[in-house]
């Protein structure tokens, strides 16, 4: 969480519009990408995939190894999720019941653009309120979506988990941004028929709506795995590189 000094601190002007920036062109891209999807064949996706990829890795040449290592930790738990609970389990479906190739990229731009959001001035600088706003509007979204037809538990539950990762977590901006990215995300999704979320889960006890209405604290636990385990994997990656480069014993 930043600290109130830290919260006070004025970013240079310059570095706060390219926050702006970055998270614009995510939301641009998301936005292109999904509707480009709409009558992609498999090839088409393949390409969408590329230009997603391309997209991803051009935005991150000004991040810091650090980020870099969040963001590969986001795509790579993200990809296990999706070819779990999509591919296998069929707990939401996409459009030609495959894990189309822009899917994984997608995720590292999703956070990278929450990440983006959280860090701008405006929103470190008034992020108790931001916060209040984003358990306000969630709240409500979470118990319409319950009391529709589809009566979302999984929202509610999900919703949830959002509360506790703004209550508690290392960075509260960080999940405030992911709110904004994830419910537009989610709610085009669906609606273009991207993907589409089944009645119920696999056991047939929890409810789901289309979209669950709290699926930005789902996707809390991908920031949450990123933010605990980069450190973790930078260190690994240096011991390695450091016994790769070690000269052999004469």
């Amino acid at each position: 969480m930043t600290s109130s000094r830290q919260t006070r601190t004025r970013a240079p002007a310059g570095a706060a519009w390219h926050e702006l920036a970055v998270a614009s062109v995510v939301f641009g891209w998301v936005t292109v990408a999904l509707l480009a999807d709409r009558q992609a064949s498999p090839a088409g996706q393949r390409l969408l995939g590329v230009a997603t990829w391309m997209l991803l890795i051009a935005l991150l040449r000004r991040e810091s190894r650090l980020i870099r290592a969040q963001v590969a930790i986001v795509i790579a738990f993200a990809t296990v999720v999706e070819y779990t609970f999509s591919a296998g389990l069929g707990v939401y479906v996409y459009r030609l019941h495959n894990v189309p190739a822009f899917v994984p990229p997608g995720h590292g731009l999703v956070y990278l653009c929450a990440l983006t959001l959280g860090r701008t001035c405006w929103l470190r600088r008034h992020q108790v309120g931001f916060a209040a706003a984003t358990v306000g509007l969630g709240g409500a979204y979470a118990v319409w979506s319950l009391v529709m037809a589809r009566h979302d538990v999984l929202g509610v539950i999900w919703f949830g988990c959002l509360v506790g990762f703004l209550r508690l977590g290392r960075s509260r901006t960080l999940y405030i941004g992911a709110f904004a990215i994830v419910t537009y995300l989610e709610l085009m999704g669906t609606h273009l028929g991207t993907w589409a979320w089944q009645v119920h889960d696999p056991t047939g006890l929890v409810s789901i709506g289309n979209p669950p209405s709290g699926a930005a604290g789902g996707y809390g636990w991908f920031d949450l795995a990123a933010l605990c385990g980069a450190p973790g994997l930078l260190r690994c990656l240096a011991g390695m590189r450091a016994r790769l480069l070690e000269p052999e014993p004469i």
